[in-house]
């Protein structure tokens, strides 16, 4: 008699339709954007840390995107958390460099915080990809994964330019009221 190899392996498939799905959900979760009342003191030098010392400060998702270039899930907790937040700052939590402010903030409808101008380019450099496909932000300070910036996608901003940001990598510092 011959066995029907669909379905001895069927719990094996389901297996491992269910392990997925859990590794799926545990990549997607993610921590609140991190928030302070107090504007933070700004680097006067260039940050450079170990690897085991960045694993220290920043959580696992926050590492996984700064450190080893990362994106967050599009349209996840820390992205309506972006756009209840009122005036403010947006700092790097690797480094406490002054990223973007909240003058500059836009909805693109993107999924992630968007932004049309830096608020201190001193602190940001750019990188093309090596396909040219698109342009890679980074913190110029410790050089830490923020996201990319967009050219010419029609926004009626004064740049015309979208730094598409992992809200997972700023620190916010609401206005003084």
């Amino acid at each position: 008699m011959m066995k029907k190899p669909f379905l001895s392996t069927l719990p094996l498939l389901i297996l491992g339709g269910i392990l997925t799905a859990w590794i799926l959900h545990a990549q997607t979760k993610q921590t609140p954007m991190t928030t302070s009342d107090q504007k933070p003191a700004q680097p006067a030098k260039t940050v450079t840390k170990t690897d085991a010392e960045w694993k220290k400060q920043l959580t696992p998702e926050q590492y996984r995107i700064a450190r080893k270039a990362g994106t967050e899930a599009p349209n996840g907790e820390i992205y309506k958390q972006f756009k209840k937040q009122g005036s403010g700052t947006y700092y790097c939590a690797g480094c406490d460099a002054e990223l973007f402010t909240s003058k500059e903030k836009f909805d693109s409808r993107c999924g992630w915080p968007s932004f049309y101008d830096p608020s201190k380019a001193k602190n940001l450099k750019q990188i093309p990809d090596p396909d040219g496909s698109r342009v890679e932000v980074r913190c110029k300070v410790c050089d830490a994964h923020l996201g990319h910036i967009f050219t010419g996608e029609g926004f009626n901003t004064p740049t015309d330019q979208r730094y598409c940001i992992n809200g997972t990598v700023l620190k916010f510092v609401p206005d003084e009221k």
